[in-house]
């Protein structure tokens, strides 16, 4: 059986990856931090049906695209609830950074945590709760395909996700880290910023 097609793209002013995940027609999009008119213009070119979309964490680069996807395709949302806050923060965050206007988030969350699996085309992903860089971060495990979406968790190199925040946790991410290093070795990372990575290359903090 052929695995599910990963498509990356860079988006918003920090050149988040958000991700289309790809199974038998239809799509899963992860991390739409900016650029919805972008995505949509993918996903049309590439004639898929959107079936969900999903954040890893609530910081205003994994999540501004949200509107445009949810609106154009009433698809659900989905997102730890720990991180509501910043996604409440989401605009006036990437206002301040970006110095420039942008919309609210507009459209409801649906809350997500460990164990729930979500399903693309028959490709199941399960969630992970990995708090550190924010209380709220996930990850998105597919068994059948060893791929890992981390968000911010971990990156490429044995970088690992800022926790100087007054609401991260550095012992969070640390446990966070160690649980997901559990999973096969040669399963490949896929980071929200920069290349991805086997996790065989990636060692605990």
């Amino acid at each position: 059986m052929v695995g599910m097609q990963i498509i990356t793209l860079k988006v918003g002013p920090v050149r988040t990856n958000c991700y289309l995940l790809i199974s038998n027609g239809e799509v899963g999009i992860v991390d739409p931090g900016d650029d919805g008119d972008y995505i949509i213009r993918i996903i049309e070119d590439k004639k898929l049906k959107p079936v969900w979309v999903l954040s890893t964490h609530g910081h205003f680069d994994h999540l501004l695209g949200v509107n445009d996807l949810v609106l154009t395709y009433n698809i659900p949302f989905y997102m730890h609830p720990d991180d509501q806050f910043l996604l409440e923060r989401a605009k006036s965050s990437a206002e301040y950074f970006k110095m420039a206007e942008v919309a609210d988030i507009m459209v409801d969350f649906k809350p997500v945590n460990e164990g729930i699996v979500l399903d693309v085309g028959g490709t199941k992903l399960k969630v992970y709760d990995t708090p550190g860089h924010s209380p709220g971060g996930i990850c998105l495990y597919s068994k059948k395909d060893r791929a890992l979406f981390c968000g911010d968790l971990m990156f490429y190199g044995g970088v690992v996700g800022r926790t100087d925040r007054s609401y991260s946790s550095r012992e969070d991410l640390k446990e966070s880290i160690k649980r997901m290093l559990k999973l096969p070795k040669e399963t490949i990372v896929y980071p929200g910023h920069g290349r991805p990575s086997l996790l065989s290359a990636i060692h605990p903090i």
